[in-house]
């Protein structure tokens, strides 16, 4: 992976590069390196690491490699971390992705200071749109003030895809696949439960200096292959595509990439 240059917005944005490898184990560890790799490239970069993730397995498969590490890798100390998407429950719930990655994650990375992570305001749970505008400031302030960016530019955010070819809390057919001025916007109604949501909006997913999707199992092998061989079907996940010098990863096993006909790369750093 080359070093990241200035944003070149008249360039086409990359193709996706993917990544299949033969277990869900083998993936985890690859993906380690790729977000080891990611981190000391930000800390060069500007001395901090900045994180976006998502729930569902994420959280475990991140965990499996990172924590525990006795080659002092890890630079626990430089990263800022948010959630690409977040469910209207308490912080302790059990839908909560918070809640979720500090079970399978957090919690087990003594050297995270809980003031790294940024949460949803608890307080504001019944207006979505007041606690939508509020996690909005938290990314303001992080990416130095939305008049001194146009958006803001996270070193590496992790996603997930569900069975209709969502991510985040973006969904087919559904409004908030068209914003383009607000970083971070409210849903209600989302087909999937809780209904009730906030979420990244692609001006957010598409100015990442990396995105990487991570999917494992024969669960995945029809969106991979719709997502990667039919992107005219404008699924989701299929728009999130960095602009210049951005760049889409997909890391999968070899049980999700097996039907698509999209080209895998050799995993190098």
């Amino acid at each position: 992976m080359a070093p990241i240059e200035p944003n070149a917005p008249s360039q086409k944005p990359a193709p996706p590069i993917l990544y299949s490898f033969d277990s869900s184990d083998d993936l985890s560890k690859k993906l380690a390196d790729f977000v080891i790799k990611a981190q000391n490239d930000a800390i060069e970069r500007r001395n901090k690491f900045t994180l976006a993730t998502s729930g569902g397995s994420l959280p475990k498969m991140l965990a499996k490699y990172l924590v525990g590490r006795t080659d002092n890798a890890l630079r626990w100390d430089k990263w800022e971390i948010f959630f690409a998407d977040e469910r209207l429950v308490p912080l302790d719930h059990e839908d909560s992705n918070y809640q979720l990655c500090h079970q399978e994650f957090f919690s087990k990375v003594p050297e995270l200071k809980r003031s790294q992570i940024h949460t949803i305001d608890e307080s504001l749970l019944d207006d979505a749109e007041e606690l939508s505008d509020a996690y909005e400031k938290q990314l303001v302030q992080a990416f130095a003030g939305k008049e001194a960016v146009r958006n803001p530019v996270f070193d590496l955010i992790l996603l997930g895809m569900g069975p209709d070819g969502h991510t985040c809390s973006l969904f087919p057919g559904h409004e908030l696949l068209t914003e383009q001025d607000r970083w971070v916007a409210p849903i209600e109604d989302s087909p999937k439960p809780p209904p009730r949501r906030i979420t990244f909006t692609y001006p957010v997913l598409n100015h990442a200096h990396r995105v990487a999707f991570v999917l494992a199992g024969e669960g995945k092998q029809e969106m991979l292959s719709k997502c990667l061989d039919q992107p005219e079907l404008g699924l989701p996940a299929s728009r999130v595509r960095p602009s210049p010098p951005g760049d889409i990863y997909y890391f999968t096993d070899h049980a999700a990439s097996k039907t698509t006909q999209y080209a895998k790369s050799e995993f190098k750093l």
